[in-house]
């Protein structure tokens, strides 16, 4: 039911036990959102919303299935819920297996090759089985490339890897569906992404489960959390669809980029431990907590008379679940598609339990209320119904906004630590210098890398000062999902931060051609990267510097001539201080006092000048808010 990407960026860093207890919240069975399915995207170097994650084959002879946090991240949720679905989802591809066009049907056999060995490496690596694996996230899907994937898949004894397409609208993979029997025999789900609760008639034809394989995307205030408690009944109501993923998982990363608290919880806090378990964790549990995978729903499902939704749902084993939302228009829009107007009253609804559960004795009522703080109610449990004496009969009063889960199941919990650190601004004196022998992950804390990737190094020929480096590993662009910069860049720190010194070793590998940068007051990230904003001090290794006010170099402040290049260390120096700004190499001051007016606050960064090789150290910010 939920699904990561370039999210969770900060979520490994964050401390013991605070790390443990969000994993908690999110998949232990019974505390929780206890989720169902994780899905996660199979990095390709890309921006992919909020950042990039890294490939596990940046190039076509290198392998590491220890970069980025999602194999982690899957293997905790495994932990906690050992049933737990995986599913797999590519968005970007590494550059060299487009062959110099942005496409990752140039070859086939080599892409499939690349998504299967991201399986077999999961399996290998961190015993992990991956149970569905997608095309390529809402971009174009090529039908021979899905047969040849499944024909890879096969032969590597992976018969049981489901594929799941495409992963955009119903159309037109429904009607090609049908038209081709053997792409019909191949796809064993449909996922549609925002589905608005409806489906189409070509793919309940193609009789194949219809999953919303992405949708939410909301604020994780009440209003997000009616959009989830309505969609989770009503994709199932209105469109037939068995299941529900939420993008994203936990809203793990910089807050001002694109859809900040978008996730069911809140978690961007490392730095102090703080964290929010927000109303749509709750939500979840209505659901999550009282059905399983292979549970099935009834056919009695519904609208209410004024308003609302139910659905029924057992296990075949006698176990019946039942949830009942009134969510109203105005508290429960989802950032998208537009939701047509509805009322939803006061109202009183009777249930009649038919059949084997005519016999069910009792059931346990958990009840949720969105809406004012004074009579607001997440998850609590309810007096249970005695039904012995009512025939299998019951009737429930309803008001807006409300949420009931009536079971057999006893199960269910409220689950909760103490409560976390009080919150902190990000520290106003923060360092790097990235000596760590043996990296617990690829990058280092709090780095979010926006276009390009950024992991620990170490340089065998370097036995002094910069044994261990922070490198950008990418010289060629990925093949692209968003429209990521033509620099790549990675950003720190606290958004707000106006008047700073950034300090930062830098190293050109690429000679004549290569350049590097510090900036600060960034103001942009995720999928707008490319008009970000800021104050960025470039040194090239053809021997000159420049001061520009934007990532894309084209608004000049100043440049000239520097003492620099390729193969050897210097230290930059930039300061912001008001509408003044200056910068030093290696100590002295190369320009100053060049007026900057906009804008007025952003992240500290770090970056090179194109897809090239270059090494960072010692990284320092001194700000004062």
């Amino acid at each position: 039911m939920s699904k990561t990407k370039a999210t969770s960026r900060l979520l490994v860093n964050y401390p013991e036990p605070y790390r443990s207890e969000i994993l908690d919240y999110l998949f232990k069975p019974n505390f929780g959102a206890s989720l169902h399915i994780l899905k996660v995207e199979i990095g390709g170097d890309g921006q992919t919303t909020d950042g990039t994650e890294p490939s596990h084959m940046h190039y076509a002879l290198d392998e590491n299935y220890f970069r980025g946090y999602e194999w982690w991240l899957m293997k905790e949720a495994k932990k906690r819920n050992p049933n737990i679905t995986l599913i797999g989802l590519p968005w970007s591809f590494p550059g060299w297996l487009g062959k110099g066009f942005n496409w990752p049907y140039v070859n086939l056999q080599l892409t499939a090759y690349y998504i299967v060995t991201w399986i077999v490496g999961c399996k290998h690596y961190h015993d992990l089985d991956i149970d569905y694996i997608g095309i390529w996230n809402e971009r174009a899907f090529d039908v021979n490339y899905i047969k040849v994937l499944r024909r890879m898949l096969n032969h590597q004894g992976l018969q049981h890897v489901k594929i799941i397409a495409s992963d955009n609208l119903w159309e037109p993979i429904s009607a090609s569906m049908l038209l081709d029997p053997e792409l019909l025999k191949v796809i064993d789900v449909i996922g549609a992404h925002y589905p608005g609760t409806l489906t189409v008639k070509d793919a309940r034809l193609t009789k194949k489960k219809l999953w919303s394989s992405e949708d939410f995307s909301t604020v994780n205030s009440d209003m997000g959390a009616g959009c989830w408690g309505r969609i989770l009944n009503q994709n199932y109501v209105n469109g037939y669809m068995t299941s529900t993923i939420a993008w994203n998982l936990v809203a793990s990363y910089y807050q001002q980029l694109p859809y900040g608290h978008c996730g069911l919880m809140t978690a961007q806090e490392p730095w102090s431990g703080h964290y929010v378990v927000e109303a749509p964790v709750w939500v979840s549990a209505h659901t999550t907590q009282f059905t399983q995978p292979g549970w099935y729903y009834l056919k009695t499902v519904g609208h209410l008379e004024r308003g609302g939704s139910y659905v029924a749902l057992t296990d075949g084993l006698g176990n019946l679940t039942v949830i009942v939302e009134t969510m109203s228009h105005k508290h429960s829009q989802c950032i998208r598609p537009l939701l047509p107007y509805f009322n939803v009253s006061h109202q009183f609804a009777t249930f009649d339990l038919k059949g084997s559960f005519s016999q069910i004795p009792e059931l346990q009522v958990w009840y949720t209320k969105l809406g004012k703080p004074s009579e607001r109610f997440l998850f609590k449990q309810l007096d249970s119904l005695w039904l012995l004496d009512s025939g299998g009969s019951f009737t429930l009063e309803l008001q807006e906004d409300e949420l009931f889960t009536l079971t057999t199941l006893t199960s269910g919990r409220k689950g909760s630590f103490p409560p976390p650190p009080k919150p902190q601004r990000f520290p106003s004196v923060y360092e790097d210098n990235f000596n760590i022998d043996y990296p617990f992950f690829s990058e280092a804390p709090n780095f979010a890398d926006q276009t390009g990737v950024f992991e620990y190094y170490v340089n065998m020929e370097d036995p002094g000062d910069h044994r261990f480096t922070l490198r950008q590993v990418l010289n060629q662009r990925p093949i692209t999902w968003a429209a990521d910069a033509f620099n790549t860049i990675s950003v720190i720190g606290d958004y707000t931060w106006s008047n700073l010194t950034i300090k930062c070793d830098v190293y050109i590998e690429t000679p004549e051609k290569g350049g590097v940068f510090i900036a600060g007051r960034v103001n942009k990230g995720g999928i707008l990267i490319r008009s970000a904003r800021g104050i960025f001090f470039w040194i090239f290794a053809n021997g000159t510097y420049r001061v520009t006010g934007d990532l894309a170099g084209w608004i000049i402040y100043s440049l000239g001539h520097a003492d620099v290049t390729a193969k050897k260390w210097y230290t930059l120096t930039l300061t912001l201080n008001g509408r003044f700004s200056s910068g030093k190499l290696n100590g002295k001051t190369l320009w100053k006092n060049i007026s900057v007016n906009f804008p007025e606050n952003g992240w500290a960064a770090i970056g090179t000048h194109s897809f090239e090789f270059a090494q960072f150290d010692n990284f320092r910010v001194e700000a004062s808010h």
